[in-house]
C-alpha cells in the first residue's frame, strides 16, 4: 500500500457541522473534490475503525488507506478520475460500496419542475425510496420533500440509524432533498432525519413509502420494484368497455382484518382473504368488494381513517404484492375491489406528517382551516399544488399499481365547506366571503378527470352527506365529476322508517317516498355501511321493532327494498345475516352457527336478492334515470303498502314491486298491472327459506279486467307480513 501524501483537511466549520448533523450542502465538502490543487476524496463515518479508498477491479485494483482526520472524518488523494468504493471496517464487520456522494444530480429537472407544479403523478417512483441503478452501481435512490428544512439525512438499518452518516443534498426549486445510498436493498428499514430552522430533529416515517413496519413499529422499508405479473387482461378490457351507470354494483363492505379475526385473536392476511373472503364473495353474488382503509395507519382503532402512508397497503395484513394477488384474484372471480381512500385529513403523530420540515407543510397554518375538530386530525392543504400533486399521485397509484376497480372517497362534505362542523367566528372564508372551499372544489374535479383519462373505466365515489349540487355532474358540465355518490338521506330516511313500530308506519310514509323526489338528481349508491352499525347505534338488526321474528322479517324487508330501490347497493359485513351486536373491530367476526335458520335465511335472502339485482337489467339498467321507476301505490297510508315499478327501458314489461310494511298479511290485495295475463312471483322475501311465514301467491297470479291504479289489468293479491315480492309479466 503507497504512502499517502498530506492533503489539506477540511474547515472546523464545516466540520461541526457534519457532526452536528446539520451540514447544509453535505456534496460541497464530501465526496471527490479538487483541494488546494490536489484531489482529494473525504468521507465522513463516524464510528468507523479505518477506511480505504478502493480503485478498480482484478489486477489493477489499487487500494489507498484514508487516514482519519478526526471526528468521524476520513480523506485521501484521490488516484484518478474513475469510480472508487470504500472499504470500511465497522466494529461490526466490513463493508465496501461506492460513495453516495460521488454521484450527480439524480432525479431529473423534469421530475423537479411536474412535482412543484404538482403535475407529477407516478411520484412514488420518483420520490420516496426507490431501487436503482447509477454507472452500474445498484442501490437505493432515496428522496423527500421537506423545502424549509435545513438538513434532512436518511437514517436506517444499513448505517446504524445514525443521523449523521447520510445527510442528503437540497435541489433548488420546490426544496426536495436526494441521496442515492449505494448497496442497499429492498427490505431496508429506514426514515428521514428533518433538522428544522428551529433547531430540533425529528425523525419522519417517508410520505411516499411503499411499503412500512407493520404497527406499532413506525419506519418504512424499502419495497420490491412493482412487477407483479397480472392475469387480469380481458377483466380490464371489459371494464373499459362498460358504462358504469348501466351495470349493476352491489358492493360488500369489509374490514379485511376484523372479517378473518379468530377467536385467538388473529388478524389475518391478504393470501387468507384470498381463499376465505373471495369464494365467500362470490356466494354471495356480490359484485364488488369495498375495503374499507387499507393504506397504512398508525391506529389500528381508526379502522383505517387515518392513514399516514397514503401508497403503502397496511402491513398488518402481508407485502404489497399479496395484496396485488389478492386483486388479481378477485378479478378472476368475476369481483371488482374498491378502496376507501381518505384525502381528507390525517393524524398527528409526531413521525408523520405533522409540520414536516417544521413547518406546516402538508396541512394549514392557521388551525381555522388545518385542524379537524371531530376526528383530532390535520387537514390537507389542497391548495398548494405539491400536497395536491401527492395526493392524486396516489389515488393515480392504486388505481394503476393494484388495478383497483374503484376509490370511495372519504369525507368529501368535510373538504367542500370551510366552516364544516365549525362554529360561527371560527373558519375563514373563501377570497368571495363564503363557505364554500374552492380548492376542493378544483381539486376534486382535477382528480376525476384524471381517474376517468387514466384509469381504464376506474370509477370515483363520494361520501358526501350533504345537498351539494352535482356531485356526479361531469367537469365540464360544472360538476365535480365524480362517478357515484352515497345517497346519505336515502339511509337515514329508510333507517327512521324501519326503527319505527309498524303500527305507526303508515303516518310516516314520506320517509319512504322522499328519496324519490330527488333519486335522480345525482348517481347514487344505497350505503348501509359500517357508520350505522358502530357508536352505540347497534347492529341493522337492532334497529328493528318487534319480537324475534318481525325484526328478521323487518330485515329482509329492509334489504329487499334496498335491492329494488333505484340506485347502485352497498352493504356492510354481517348486515347480510343480522349481526346480533354492533360491530367492533377487535372481536371475533360473529359467523351464525349452522342451525341458526333465521340468520342462515337472511344469507339465501341477500344471495338471492343479488342474484335478482344482477340478472335483471330493469333492476339496474336505468338506476339513475326517471325512465327506470314510476310508483303505483305511495299513498296507501291505512295498509301501509307502496308498490312501484321497474324498467330496463328496453321495451319490455316492467317489473311490479310491491311492499307490505306490517306483520299483518293483506288477503285480496288488488294491485293495477300494465299487461294482461300471468304474472310470475320471481321473489319473495317472506319465503319459508329465507326465515319466513311462506304466505304468498303459489308463485304466480293471473290478471282479471278490473281496472286499478290506472290500469284495465288488475291482480288480486296476497301480501306477507312485512314482505317485499317482485312480480314479473310471463309474456
Amino acid at each position: 500500500m503507497e504512502a499517502v501524501p498530506r492533503v489539506p483537511t477540511l474547515p472546523p466549520h464545516d466540520v461541526r457541522l457534519l457532526v452536528e448533523g446539520r451540514h447544509p450542502d453535505p456534496f460541497a465538502v464530501l465526496g471527490r473534490h479538487v483541494v488546494a490543487g490536489q484531489t482529494v476524496v473525504r468521507a465522513f463515518l463516524p464510528g468507523a475503525n479505518y477506511v480505504e479508498l478502493v480503485s478498480g477491479d482484478g489486477a489493477s485494483r489499487e487500494i489507498r488507506a484514508m487516514p482519519p482526520t478526526g471526528e468521524g472524518l476520513f480523506q485521501a488523494p484521490a488516484p484518478g478520475t474513475g469510480p472508487y468504493r470504500l472499504r470500511i471496517s465497522w466494529p461490526d464487520g466490513i463493508t465496501e460500496a461506492a460513495d453516495p456522494y460521488s454521484f450527480g444530480l439524480l432525479l431529473s429537472e423534469q421530475d423537479i419542475y411536474l412535482f412543484a407544479e404538482g403535475r407529477h403523478f407516478d411520484l412514488a417512483t420518483r420520490l420516496g425510496a426507490n431501487l436503482r441503478e447509477f454507472d452500474g452501481v445498484g442501490g437505493v435512490l432515496f428522496a423527500v420533500w421537506a423545502p424549509n428544512a435545513e438538513h434532512v439525512s436518511v437514517v436506517g438499518d444499513f448505517n446504524g440509524w445514525n443521523s449523521r452518516r447520510h445527510p442528503m443534498r437540497q435541489r433548488r426549486g420546490p426544496g426536495v432533498w436526494e441521496l442515492f445510498v449505494p448497496g442497499v436493498k429492498a427490505g431496508a428499514v429506514y426514515k428521514f432525519a428533518v433538522a428544522s430552522a428551529g433547531g430540533g430533529i425529528t425523525w419522519k416515517a417517508d410520505p411516499l413509502a411503499r411499503r412500512t413496519e407493520a404497527p406499532p413499529r413506525t419506519a418504512s422499508v424499502v419495497a420490491e420494484p412493482s412487477d407483479f405479473t397480472w392475469s387480469d387482461t380481458d377483466w380490464l378490457a371489459r371494464r373499459e368497455r362498460a358504462h358504469p351507470m348501466a351495470e349493476p354494483l352491489c358492493a360488500y363492505e369489509v374490514h379485511v382484518g376484523s372479517w378473518l379475526r379468530t377467536e385467538w385473536g388473529q388478524m389475518g392476511s391478504w393470501d387468507e382473504a384470498t381463499d376465505r373472503l373471495i369464494p365467500y364473495l362470490q356466494h354471495m353474488g356480490f359484485s364488488h368488494v369495498e375495503l374499507m382503509p387499507i393504506t397504512e395507519h398508525p391506529f389500528g382503532g381508526s379502522w383505517g381513517y387515518q392513514p399516514l402512508a397514503l401508497f403503502a397497503p397496511t402491513a398488518r395484513l402481508g407485502p404489497p404484492e399479496a395484496f396485488a394477488r389478492f386483486v388479481d384474484r378477485c378479478h378472476a372471480a368475476g369481483i371488482g375491489v374498491i378502496l376507501d381512500w381518505v384525502p381528507a385529513h390525517f393524524p398527528s403523530d409526531e413521525h408523520g406528517l405533522a409540520r414536516f420540515d417544521g413547518t406546516a407543510l402538508y396541512e394549514h397554518e392557521d388551525p381555522r382551516e388545518g385542524f379537524h375538530r371531530d376526528w383530532n386530525t390535520l387537514i390537507y392543504n389542497v391548495g398548494r399544488r405539491e400536497v395536491r400533486g401527492f395526493l392524486i399521485a396516489s389515488a393515480l397509484w392504486w388505481i394503476e399499481t393494484f388495478h383497483l376497480d374503484g376509490l370511495r372517497v372519504d369525507a368529501v362534505a368535510s373538504m367542500l365547506y370551510r366552516d364544516y362542523s365549525r362554529p360561527a367566528g371560527e373558519w375563514v372564508p373563501n377570497r368571495y366571503g363564503g363557505r364554500e372551499n374552492l380548492e376542493a372544489v378544483s381539486f376534486f374535479q382535477e382528480l376525476n378527470t384524471l381517474v376517468g383519462a387514466r384509469g381504464r373505466g376506474a370509477v370515483t365515489i363520494a361520501e358526501e352527506s350533504t345537498a351539494w349540487p352535482g356531485v356526479t355532474r361531469p367537469v365540464h358540465d360544472g360538476g365535480l365529476g365524480f362517478h357515484f355518490k352515497w345517497n346519505m338521506g336515502w339511509m337515514h330516511d329508510t333507517l327512521r322508517y324501519f326503527g319505527r313500530e309498524p303500527v305507526h308506519r303508515g303516518y310516516h310514509g314520506d320517509d319512504f317516498t322522499f328519496g324519490l323526489v330527488y333519486a335522480f338528481s345525482e348517481n347514487f349508491v344505497l350505503p348501509i355501511s359500517h357508520d350505522e352499525v358502530v357508536h352505540g347505534k347497534g347492529s341493522l338488526l337492532a334497529r328493528m321493532p318487534g319480537d324475534d321474528w318481525q325484526r328478521f322479517a323487518n330485515l329482509r324487508l329492509c334489504l329487499a327494498l334496498m335491492w329494488t330501490h333505484p340506485g347502485k347497493k352497498l352493504l356492510f359485513m354481517g348486515c347480510e345475516f343480522g349481526q346480533a351486536e354492533e360491530w367492533n373491530v377487535d372481536a371475533p367476526f360473529p359467523w351464525p352457527s349452522d342451525d341458526d335458520e333465521r340468520r342462515r335465511g337472511a344469507m339465501r335472502l341477500v344471495r338471492d336478492l343479488n342474484a335478482l339485482y344482477r340478472g335483471t337489467p330493469a333492476l339496474h339498467r336505468l338506476d339513475h334515470a326517471p325512465e327506470g321507476f314510476g310508483w303505483v301505490i305511495a299513498d296507501d297510508h291505512a295498509n301501509a303498502v307502496f308498490a312501484f315499478s321497474r324498467a330496463a327501458g328496453d321495451g319490455g314489461s316492467p317489473l311490479l314491486v310491491i311492499a307490505n310494511m306490517t306483520p299483518v298479511p293483506r288477503h285480496d290485495y288488488r294491485l293495477g298491472v300494465p299487461a294482461a295475463g300471468l304474472w310470475r312471483e320471481t321473489f319473495n322475501s317472506d319465503a319459508g327459506d329465507y326465515g319466513g311465514s311462506g304466505v304468498g301467491n303459489g308463485g304466480a297470479c293471473s290478471t282479471r279486467g278490473t281496472p286499478s291504479h290506472g290500469q284495465v289489468q288488475s291482480l288480486t293479491l296476497t301480501l306477507p307480513p312485512l314482505g317485499l315480492l317482485v312480480l314479473e309479466h310471463a309474456a
